[in-house]
């Protein structure tokens, strides 16, 4: 059977209250009647000890000739409600304040079966019919013993005492266990409440309802709240990242199907003569070109699963900057000529050296400027600059293009991702590039930022680490 945490809490509540029950009962009990018995007996041995150091001087015989003593002792016996004894060391009963065992021998009398306590309670070897608590005090002379004084006391007295002190032992515990109700009440709004509030949202976050709201109103600061608007923050993100997945199947699946279906289609306009011969050669360049997308798709896919696969290994060597600039500028020169489009290159120097993978770091330039030529306008340009800050070289690509929108800017650098002013203008992209360049720049251990203006440009930059000659 399964039990909620409310429940268990209740059932460990009880548990407690009945284990302190059992041990005010059983533990407790004991220790307060062995208190309560001792406090009585060394009352007694103090008093009958009082009757000693008034009155004896020399021997058993003063106390029991000396009317004063005696009557101290009948006075003592009603205070007790009980009896004195006066004994000598063979248990022979030389007085008794009730006149009744007078004379009378003590039956197996030991003063040792006192052992190393001055009292013992029991029936006093069968002297009394009920339990009392016997004290026995030495009478001595001349440093010998002589015989006893033995004062005893109904139990029923200590019994008295005991319930008296238990029941208020067993009323403030009540009192106690009554209040810490408070704590139950506190756990039920502190704890209990908001975890139910959890439970219901993970099960709606479970069955893919990540819209659910139940978690909304969270605002304690406390681990539970905490917990709570985590688990909310949780929630939103994998809301968006829901929304992404579906635009990332989108997009592939539009990337794949966009190729293959023309490539379909004009292959099979070719094999059944829609497309006469004279014109095949035509055609079979565009299926070319599809294909080459398709491979490039695939390359860029396959590069990225590597840096996943791989954590991006790097071959780490030092270069020369602008060398490896120059020669990527001038492979775009057929695409810049078609656009009227100029490159500008500014360095704060020609000897900027950096410790990076060069074939990386020449990949990651190659995309960043291919990338603003197919978003710039025609008859503008491109500015690459390079400077340097402290140990640090910043590269920037900037162009006058078409800008990225506000909401897009941080998910450029997702994998697939296109924004719909780039999607109209980029043909050919495979909306990996992005993706691919962030991927080698966080390999580097090093940052990569963009700004942009809807309408006006596009700037990215980022950094890597300079060589001190």
């Amino acid at each position: 059977m399964r039990h909620s945490v409310y429940t268990k809490f209740i059932l460990a509540y009880i548990l407690f209250g009945l284990l302190s029950i059992l041990f005010i009962t059983y533990w407790s009990s004991k220790r307060m009647m062995e208190e309560i018995t001792y406090d009585e007996a060394k009352v007694m041995y103090d008093q009958g000890n009082i009757v000693l150091n008034e009155y004896i001087f020399n021997d058993i015989s003063t106390l029991i000739s000396d009317t004063d003593i005696m009557r101290h002792l009948e006075t003592v016996a009603n205070i007790n409600k009980g009896t004195i004894w006066v004994t000598d060391i063979y248990g022979r009963i030389i007085f008794d304040t009730n006149y009744s065992k007078t004379n009378t021998i003590i039956n197996s009398f030991d003063f040792t079966d006192f052992g190393n306590s001055f009292y013992m309670t029991g029936t006093f070897y069968g002297n009394f019919s009920e339990k009392v608590i016997s004290v026995a005090i030495p009478i001595a002379s001349d440093f010998k013993t002589e015989g006893y004084i033995i004062i005893h006391k109904s139990a029923n007295t200590i019994l008295e005492r005991y319930h008296e002190q238990m029941h208020v032992l067993y009323m403030t515990f009540i009192a106690i266990f009554a209040f810490s109700l408070i704590i139950l009440i506190i756990f039920s709004f502190v704890v209990f409440m908001p975890l139910t509030k959890i439970s219901a949202a993970a099960r709606e976050y479970a069955k893919g309802n990540f819209k659910y709201e139940g978690l909304a109103k969270f605002t304690t600061e406390d681990e539970i709240g905490k917990l709570g608007v985590s688990l909310n923050y949780m929630a939103s993100k994998l809301n968006a990242l829901e929304e992404d997945e579906k635009k990332f199947i989108s997009n592939i699946s539009h990337d794949f199907r966009s190729p293959l279906t023309s490539m379909k289609g004009y292959i099979e306009a070719i094999k059944d003569g829609t497309i006469p011969y004279e014109n095949q050669e035509k055609y079979l360049n565009i299926i070319l070109f599809e294909a080459d997308r398709l491979t490039k798709l695939t390359e860029s896919l396959l590069t990225l699963n590597a840096w996943d696969n791989q954590s991006g290994l790097l071959n780490l060597t030092d270069f020369n900057l602008y060398e490896l600039i120059k020669p990527i500028i001038a492979t775009f020169g057929g695409k810049c000529e078609k656009k009227h489009i100029t490159i500008d290159l500014t360095l704060g120097s020609k000897e900027y050296i950096v410790n990076a993978d060069r074939g990386k770091i020449e990949q990651v330039i190659y995309n960043l400027i291919d990338n603003a030529i197919k978003f710039s306008h025609n008859d503008s340009s491109i500015v690459i600059d390079i400077h340097d800050k402290n140990d640090k070289i910043f590269i920037s690509v900037k162009d006058s293009g078409i800008g990225i929108p506000k909401e897009s800017l941080p998910k450029i650098f997702d994998r697939f991702y296109k924004t719909d002013l780039s999607r109209g203008k980029d043909k050919t992209g495979t909306g990996l590039g992005l993706s691919i360049v962030k991927e080698m720049i966080n390999a580097h251990e090093e940052n990569i930022n963009v700004i942009s203006t809807e309408g006006v440009g596009t700037e990215f930059i980022f950094t890597l680490k300079k060589v001190k000659k």
